[in-house]
């Protein structure tokens, strides 16, 4: 096939190609083959007209547009390769020309990826990590574990305090009218946990069970219900119960209870803090990973990204959102409603960082190519069985799913990944440093 692109713009050519004359003939024997199944000729049966009748009373010629339609894929493909262009969107084919017993000459303007030249990449200067466990470190993840045992026991005439818990009736009025979602009862809500209207709990604190108080609050502008944003509202609230958390001794008993693999105080905090070491370590690679890959973005020379690039990604960033959303049991439509957005406001969220991917995704790609990282076949087998454990699918299932090209091309990047990171150096201090 002859091929020709010539670049026009920053990320826009024109690719010029033919199809072939043997080409051309299969398209038009399958152009037909579809066309006669419901062909009514004079004189034959409905779908029985020969290929010579049909010519000689249509023309060839009405064949051509579906011939089109059908070799035209893959003879843009096999152009795409021959000269080693990589669209990022669907072309804009023209016919150039169609002659009888020609090769068709078609031209496509084509969006293509921006061109990138990779500046530094390797032995990149990162901001050094702290892995070191202290002691406050393992208390405070004590004393969250102690909040987390903690048991609510009533308070008898005794006022409210932050912390406490409070069992409640209320109802809400804004301009005098009750309003959707204002009222409940039997309601239990943690003074300070700052899960209702700001304002809200803090007029419940020294209240006692019995009481009726009159809380008066203004929602806030960016509320989720717009037509309650920036309005004052009154709720009639009733104090049922008061409950203050009694907090378990710091003890052996308790080390038993949170862990049943330990039998002391000391065991429990010994464990606590070889997770804690490990978390620290996960999260200093993680800061070191993000780091180095954003020095060598910056470092890389990269052209303007098409809005086609960004869009896909916004849409893929979207996509995988929404599935984990619903892998935890929440459907798109109960999502949006739940966070009081829509799927605009959703798309707006990650508009945001799409450029930065994608332009990070490019430079990855040139590493790739630039260290002609070329994955193993027992790296694609182990991607496989790694992704079918994580989704809870047979490999079989992960292997109809992605292809190889998918997977080769996901574990180069992650390779990629791993030689920018591997290779920084942590010679950089914090800012503020505090450890």
């Amino acid at each position: 096939m002859a091929a020709k692109w010539e670049k026009k713009e920053a990320n826009k050519g024109e690719l010029t190609f033919e199809i072939a004359p043997d080409k051309i003939k299969e398209g038009l024997d399958k152009a037909f083959q579809r066309t006669k199944k419901n062909l009514a000729v004079p004189g034959f049966r409905k779908g029985r007209v020969p290929r010579q009748i049909f010519d000689q009373m249509y023309g060839e010629e009405a064949l051509y547009q579906d011939a089109l339609n059908i070799v035209l894929p893959d003879a843009y493909e096999e152009a795409i390769k021959e000269t080693a262009i990589d669209p990022v969107d669907q072309p804009q084919v023209d016919v150039e020309s169609m002659d009888k017993g020609k090769a068709w000459v078609l031209k496509a303007v084509v969006t293509v990826k921006p061109d990138v030249k990779l500046g530094d990449y390797k032995g990149l200067s990162v901001t050094k990590q702290n892995t070191r466990v202290y002691q406050k470190d393992i208390d405070a993840e004590l004393e969250k574990q102690r909040q987390q045992q903690a048991e609510l026991v009533l308070k008898e005439d005794q006022p409210a305090a932050k912390g406490d818990t409070v069992v409640i009736d209320f109802d809400g009025y804004v301009d005098g009218k009750q309003f959707d979602g204002g009222k409940a009862d039997n309601y239990s809500l943690e003074l300070g946990s700052n899960s209702f209207i700001p304002g809200f709990e803090d007029q419940l604190v020294g209240h006692k069970a019995g009481d009726d108080v009159d809380v008066k609050v203004t929602f806030p502008k960016d509320y989720q219900a717009k037509d309650l944003q920036d309005k004052e509202a009154t709720f009639k609230v009733t104090i049922h119960e008061v409950k203050e958390k009694q907090l378990p001794e710091l003890d052996d008993e308790f080390a038993k209870d949170v862990d049943e693999d330990v039998d002391s105080l000391e065991e429990l905090q010994a464990k606590t803090k070889d997770r804690l070491k490990e978390e620290k370590t996960h999260a200093a690679h993680d800061a070191i990973e993000d780091e180095a890959i954003s020095e060598a973005v910056d470092n890389a020379e990269i052209g303007d990204v098409p809005e086609a690039m960004m869009k896909d990604d916004i849409d893929r960033q979207m996509e995988q959102y929404l599935a984990n959303m619903q892998q935890q049991g929440i459907q798109p439509k109960m999502y949006f409603q739940l966070t009081g957005t829509t799927e605009d406001d959703l798309r707006k969220q990650f508009a945001d960082g799409a450029e930065k991917r994608v332009k990070t995704n490019l430079v990855l790609e040139a590493v790739v190519e630039a260290e002609k990282i070329e994955p193993t076949e027992d790296q694609v087998k182990a991607e496989v069985k790694d992704l079918a454990g994580q989704y809870g699918m047979e490999e079989s299932a992960v292997r109809s799913a992605l292809s190889d090209d998918m997977l080769k091309h996901d574990i180069a990047i992650k390779s990629a990944v791993d030689m920018i990171a591997d290779s920084a150096k942590q010679d950089k201090k914090k800012d503020a440093d505090n450890d």
